[in-house]
């Protein structure tokens, strides 16, 4: 998010944009990362209970996380346009959950959309949030194609490290010294 940690509400969900699948992408991102007959092979997947050629999984959640990387760059750019200082959004740790409710079709309009169901301040790393987000995708008919629960960091704005903390952060920056105190 390119919200700060204390700014970012729970449950509004926030769109991240839409994406037409088409016949040939399909088949490339299958045929190099995926390549089941289902996605492939137009005819064969005909014939199989799919009915037609669908996209892979894995296709629908990538071009997702491109579009949400997209917009919250684009996010970020606006906001230091008009002379804010956007969130800092920190690594994930993990996903959770994610399931495929319905196959992805050529010609299928995806829209994708990011909720923030959970936070808390992190445990492990001070100064940081942790939240745990939905990432949902429906198809044009509104049908749910894909849910994900991704946990990730966000930066608290507000954040002053106390007295042990700061010292942590100073001797961490030590050579030697500092792959003690991070544990290396």
């Amino acid at each position: 998010m390119t919200y700060w940690y204390e700014d970012i509400a729970l449950g509004s969900p926030y769109p991240l944009g839409a994406h037409t699948f088409s016949e040939e992408e399909i088949v490339a991102f299958a045929a190099e990362f995926d390549p089941q007959y289902f996605h492939i092979d137009k005819e064969a997947a005909r014939h199989s209970h799919f009915g037609s050629l669908i996209a892979s999984g894995w296709h629908t959640v990538c071009v997702g996380h491109r579009i949400m990387v997209d917009t919250l760059f684009t996010q970020a750019d606006l906001l230091r346009a008009k002379g804010e200082t956007p969130g800092v959004t920190g690594p994930s740790p993990g996903v959770n959950k994610m399931v495929f409710k319905a196959p992805v079709r050529a010609g299928d309009t995806i829209s994708y959309a990011l909720t923030v169901r959970q936070k808390r301040p992190s445990q492990s790393l001070p100064g940081w949030g942790v939240l745990i987000t939905a990432i949902e995708a429906h198809n044009q008919h509104g049908a749910l194609v894909y849910h994900a629960e991704v946990v990730g960091f966000s930066k608290q704005r507000d954040f002053r490290p106390n007295l042990t903390q700061r010292l942590l952060i100073a001797l961490g920056g030590l050579p030697g010294l500092g792959r003690i105190v991070r544990g290396r």
